[in-house]
């Protein structure tokens, strides 16, 4: 092999390290490297994304907070989405309702229980209406069904009375208006308004074998207490009657 003569001046090929730098030549050190600047004099494209310079002062940027953790059901599956609870208004039957506290015509103490009310102007079957509409009260209340002899006779009582108001206010007083049955569970009160102006009375002297006239006897025999109650400068009465709850 022929080898080129080695040139004066010439010092061959550089020796480097194992990672490829140029080693130190001989006598001749390599410069040394630049210092580092401290962060705050970097410029900003050069400082770290996690700070910030904020009014000429470096801020550490806050992390950012932890995801939520997903809610599920107690079986394990995702719950549904659940909507703000919102009342649900109840439909009632069309001219019927129920409230609470004292009836607004009072001739009597009345209690706070529930009063439920029923429009009887322009019904047709009005008593067997009334009853039907009492009836179902005295279910929702408790007194039927009837467990004794004693309460099957108490709600019979209340039937029976309102049967006579109502029939009352068809024959003498140009029809019933609206019913009102309440109860605070001592007292039962039913209250029948009218458009008559005529003054209800029990018929004296009484006289069993007589046809008609026993409807405000029978009221008087049966009730605890019952009454009239007119509305100044308004036309029209309530009649009322309450009768003792079943012990």
């Amino acid at each position: 092999m022929t080898t080129r003569p080695q040139q004066p001046g010439d010092r061959g090929p550089e020796p480097r390290a194992a990672d490829g730098v140029p080693a130190v030549r001989a006598g001749r050190p390599l410069p040394p490297s630049a210092p580092q600047r401290p962060v705050s004099e970097r410029p900003v494209s050069e400082r770290p994304v996690s700070e910030r310079s904020v009014a000429g002062r470096t801020v550490p940027e806050r992390p950012a907070p932890p995801a939520a953790p997903a809610v599920t059901s107690v079986s394990g599956a995702p719950p549904a989405s659940v909507a703000p609870s919102v009342p649900v208004p109840v439909p009632e039957t069309e001219g019927t309702s129920e409230t609470s506290g004292p009836s607004e015509a009072s001739g009597a103490p009345s209690g706070g229980g529930p009063v439920r009310r029923i429009a009887l102007g322009s019904a047709s079957g009005i008593v067997p209406l009334a009853r039907d509409f009492t009836r179902q009260a005295l279910y929702d209340w408790g007194w039927l069904p009837a467990a004794t002899a004693d309460r099957r006779a108490a709600a019979e009582d209340v039937l029976l009375v309102v049967s006579e108001l109502v029939t009352n206010a068809c024959l003498h007083a140009e029809g019933p208006e609206e019913l009102r049955v309440g109860c605070d569970g001592k007292v039962l009160r039913l209250e029948v308004t009218d458009r008559g102006a005529g003054q209800p009375a029990p018929r004296t002297p009484h006289r069993a074998g007589r046809p008609g006239g026993h409807g405000m006897f029978i009221v008087q025999r049966l009730c605890l207490d019952w009454g009239v109650v007119r509305v100044p400068g308004a036309p029209g009465k309530t009649v009322w009657a309450e009768l003792a709850a079943p012990e």
